[in-house]
């Protein structure tokens, strides 16, 4: 293993730093494992959880740019996880709503994604992966309220 910088590797935002890389690739082969990404899991969540959407907001909701909302759902789309439609109120955009299949789809995912946490947090005992998951919470809200 290569040696660090004492200085360096006791800074939190070095160390979230650090993790944040293999919890990406963590996630991201649990995801290719299932044929997906990241994106696919992210629209398919916002759908089960606030209902049908326009791309728009679920690019706001997903915290994705559009492009990457509109690749998601044409390839979500074509496997027939989710239907997209004309907005029947505004006809210049399209709604997107979740389908049975997307519902399995996802919960398919779900248990990828619960691999990989369970592989990022493995030395942690569940207390405290509990309580880091809390303050990372807490620090995340922080900084998004700006």
């Amino acid at each position: 293993m290569e040696e660090t910088p004492a200085r360096l590797a006791g800074k939190p935002s070095w160390l979230l730093t650090q993790l944040a890389v293999h919890a990406h690739r963590l996630a991201s082969e649990a995801f290719g494992e299932e044929g997906a990404r990241g994106y696919h899991y992210r629209v398919l969540a916002a759908l089960d959880e606030f209902g049908a959407a326009s791309q728009a907001d679920l690019g706001r909701r997903c915290n994705m740019d559009r492009s990457d909302v509109v690749a998601a759902v044409n390839e979500l789309s074509d496997h027939g996880f989710v239907d997209r439609a004309p907005d029947p109120r505004d006809r210049r955009r399209n709604t997107v709503t979740l389908t049975e299949l997307g519902r399995t789809r996802l919960c398919r995912l779900d248990r990828a994604l619960d691999g990989a946490q369970v592989a990022l947090l493995r030395p942690l005992a569940e207390p405290d992966r509990e309580e880091l998951t809390r303050l990372l919470g807490v620090l995340l809200a922080h900084h998004q309220r700006g």
